[in-house]
């Protein structure tokens, strides 16, 4: 579960007050939705260059925050309207993040809305939301929907860096999770695999 989250708006346009942040309250909210206890920052918006972005999402993680949020940036809507910025929210997240994932939103006439990517900085998860209202709030709705159903899978819970200690006679969740198996017996450990199954 993670405890602090940056909110980091990308964009000339919003950086230069043409268009305004209505997006990250809507984040924010569904963060401390998923986590009441959290402190959950959005800082002032960082301009269209892969150098800003970059060093934003860098110093976020050095502060310690294990969730970042970018807004905006992934869609090309350059190539629509002048008073947008080329995107680099990609490209960006392209230089830094290891085991990432991507994704495609398409509208309804077969156009690409957005490309969601989302990736780890060491422990640091960071995915990008889409700038228009509606995308963002369908996305970030998407995460936290998610997010907290996963947070109750023991396998996404561990892979996510916690060490889940079960202590259990059923036979066949420690056969299906195939980890290593510890066997007590008066306190005493009598058998320890590295990817055991249940002793019979």
């Amino acid at each position: 579960m993670f405890t602090k989250a940056m909110i980091i708006p990308t964009g000339d346009e919003l950086a230069a007050g043409i268009v305004l942040d209505t997006d990250a309250p809507e984040i924010m909210k569904n963060l401390l939705a998923i986590n009441g206890s959290a402190e959950v920052v959005r800082i002032a918006p960082v301009i269209d260059k892969e150098e800003a972005i970059v060093s934003k999402i860098k110093e976020s993680a050095a502060n310690g925050y294990d969730l970042i949020v970018l807004i905006g940036g992934s869609g090309g809507g350059h190539r629509f309207s002048t008073t947008l910025g080329k995107d680099y929210t990609h490209s960006s997240l392209d230089m830094i993040l290891s085991d990432k994932q991507e994704g495609a939103l398409y509208g309804k006439n077969g156009h690409m809305w957005s490309k969601l990517v989302i990736g780890k900085l060491g422990d640091t998860l960071v995915f990008n939301v889409p700038g228009p209202y509606e995308e963002a709030t369908a996305t970030i709705k998407a995460f936290k929907d998610s997010y907290k159903k996963d947070s109750h899978n023991l396998e996404e819970i561990n892979k996510r860096g916690t060490t889940v200690v079960v202590a259990t006679h059923a036979s066949d969740i420690v056969d299906e999770m195939r980890k290593r198996v510890v066997m007590l017996d008066h306190g005493n450990i009598i058998r320890d695999a590295e990817r055991g199954g249940y002793f019979r």
